[in-house]
């Protein structure tokens, strides 16, 4: 399945030399192919590329000028997500957890997966292990919070969000990992663009390592169920929110809005979400 991603940054820098780190580059990675892009800033500067060896994550940064500076980002990118049964994807006990693994059993500054033991096993602790109760955390996320708006802020919390029963992309995917954290299942943030998000714009879901036939693999939830599993377009990946910002400015900077796209280039505009696709998405 073939998508065409892009996002258009605005940003008036306030100062000469003014440091940016962006990731917002599909990543290319098993199951994920980039066939084409390009990344065009309207300062003619000197940029530093970096990929992030365990996450994939493609960082560049650059020291912008005093005044307007504007990013473009466009791509043509593959996905090839695999088919499976739930059923037969287990959870993996910590001993035989790969090291890459075990480090997303941990909290992190948004997700206090051991302040949040105790509910998390009350609520979840009982169900049959494996896909099955991640995909019952996801749904007992949609069924119980509000997808709000405005209603958090970049301090939210995992616990904030269970207090408060409200919240957005970010909240539902950091209260899901601290979930799954709480229960031995490691768990980690995903920022993507996402097929059938309206409006579009940059999600975030999060993905929980897991045991399938073909061994251990991330596979990939979207807690708000407002994507499509099998038509997100990975872009960052990290412990929580504040590993994969797709911009951070070092300086006094002022923001435009993101216009964010992702255009399906060779399935139904109108295909239904069912429930396959919601779990087809591994890597």
């Amino acid at each position: 399945m073939r998508y065409r991603v892009g996002c258009d940054l605005d940003y008036e820098v306030k100062a000469d030399d003014t440091p940016f780190v962006f990731n917002i580059e599909a990543q290319r990675r098993p199951g994920q192919a980039v066939a084409r892009e390009s990344l065009r800033f309207s300062q003619d500067l000197p940029l530093d590329r970096f990929e992030m060896p365990e996450s994939g994550n493609r960082y560049v940064r650059l020291c912008a000028d005093k005044g307007k500076l504007t990013v473009r980002y466009e791509a043509e990118v593959t996905l090839d997500p695999a088919r499976f049964d739930p059923a037969l994807v287990r959870e993996v006990p910590a001993g035989r957890l790969p090291l890459e693994a075990l480090t997303h059993l941990y909290p992190s500054r948004y997700v206090e997966a051991d302040l949040l033991r105790p509910y998390a096993q009350r609520e979840f602790g009982h169900l049959p292990r494996g896909h099955q109760r991640v995909t019952a955390i996801c749904n007992w996320l949609h069924d119980n919070l509000d997808y709000t708006p405005g209603s958090s802020d970049e301090q939210t919390s995992a616990r904030d969000t269970l207090l408060q029963r409200q919240g957005v992309c970010r909240d539902f995917a950091h209260l899901a990992i601290a979930f799954c954290r709480a229960l031995g299942i490691p768990a980690r943030f995903v920022s993507a663009y996402a097929w059938r998000l309206s409006p579009p714009d940059f999600h975030a879901v999060m993905e929980a390592w897991l045991e399938g036939p073909e061994g251990g693999a991330w596979f990939l939830f979207d807690p708000t169920r407002k994507s499509a599993a099998d038509g997100l377009v990975r872009i960052g990946i990290g412990r929580d929110a504040a590993e994969v910002a797709f911009c951070s400015p070092f300086g006094e900077v002022g923001y435009g809005k993101p216009a964010v796209r992702i255009e399906a280039l060779d399935r139904p505009a109108r295909e239904a979400l069912t429930t396959e696709a919601v779990t087809a998405a591994v890597a």
